[in-house]
């Protein structure tokens, strides 16, 4: 402002303050930006031909195939915009990001990169910047980028911004896991609230307890379970050393806002807590409050017509990750920790 002071809006301030403690940690982060690209108002791939439905008139369906065979898929009719995921992983490395990785999402028209392992507040700058280029390579080819946590309502993956948290100690300790993971997974769980508040707006439609989530309303943990609040990888349990997963934060996430927040529950005691219990997602809430808004027009290719189209068709229940036949769903382990 005038005076020189951060803007209220300058979440990069407030994480510069939280990783200029301890910073003999050494904080690595790795987060996995999921995202969806539309075209013409719907997802990329999604097809536009009719159908003739034999009960009724000429209806557009507008729907593929369940999902399942999308995920890390390859092929024309299953991996769609893979120019734009290359073309941007290779702009990110020009330009000196540190971009680990890319796949296609379990959603058609759903994709995923990695950025990291990022030190303290380089994690927000390398994941601010990255999305400033996928959006820059997605306009040349007249793609929009949506960070939505929920663009397709029904039985279709959510896009989250799932972030990977380690200290040196975690990750070098031989007894690591129990010493210093175990307990900072349990403070975050202390702070669930306050968290899902800064984890990203219209979470609660993605934060159901199904398709690979935990529930918004209540904390989890466990070793190798998706649909937990955080998960511990097998390799971190069994070496006894390692990193963790907050698998909360919603794809439209702040990145200086929810990295500073891990480090500062789990490892700083919640010194700047303050600072973010002022923070409210729009459109978030739990217990007894949650809003089940829909999403946004422009980014929700089931309106009406199409949502009746599919039931008269019939269309088959979408198969989780992993799974072969679209009918059957997995049934979720009780494994998490409550």
């Amino acid at each position: 402002d005038a005076d020189k002071n951060a803007l209220p809006t300058n979440s990069r301030f407030l994480a510069a303050k939280v990783f200029a403690e301890k910073p003999e940690e050494k904080p690595w982060f790795g987060i996995e930006q999921e995202y969806t690209m539309f075209k013409y108002g719907r997802p990329l791939g999604w097809p536009e031909s009719k159908a003739r439905n034999p009960a009724g008139p000429t209806a557009t369906y507008g729907y593929p195939a369940p999902q399942g065979p999308y995920y890390c898929s390859a092929g024309a009719d299953r991996a769609f915009g893979r120019e734009i995921v290359e073309e941007h992983m290779d702009a990110c490395t020009y330009a000196g990001i540190t971009i680990s990785g890319i796949n296609a999402e379990v959603m058609p028209g759903q994709w995923e990169y990695q950025v990291g392992p990022c030190v303290g507040i380089d994690s927000g700058d390398h994941m601010t910047v990255s999305r400033y280029i996928l959006n820059r390579v997605a306009e040349k080819h007249g793609v929009k980028i949506s960070y939505h946590p929920k663009p397709i309502p029904g039985d279709w993956n959510g896009a989250g911004c799932h972030t990977n948290f380690s200290t040196e100690k975690m990750r070098t300790d031989k007894q690591g896991y129990e010493k210093y993971i175990v307990p900072a997974i349990k403070a975050l769980g202390e702070r669930h609230e306050q968290h899902i508040n800064a984890y990203g707006s219209d979470n609660d439609q993605r934060l159901t307890g199904k398709h690979e989530t935990g529930n918004i309303n209540s904390f989890s943990w466990d070793v190798a379970d998706r649909g937990c609040s955080v998960r511990v990888p097998n390799s971190t349990k069994d070496e006894g050393q390692g990193y963790f997963e907050d698998r909360r934060p919603a794809s439209n996430m702040d990145p200086y806002i929810v990295t500073a927040m891990i480090y500062d529950s789990s490892i700083l005691g919640a010194k700047f807590a303050s600072a973010f219990d002022s923070i409210k997602s729009e459109g978030v809430d739990i217990e007894g409050g949650v809003v089940k808004a829909t999403a946004p027009a422009v980014e929700v290719a089931a309106d009406d017509t199409l949502e009746m189209a599919e039931k008269a068709a019939d269309v088959p229940t979408a198969a989780p990750r992993g799974e072969a036949a679209p009918n059957k769903k997995k049934k979720k382990k009780d494994g998490c920790v409550v």
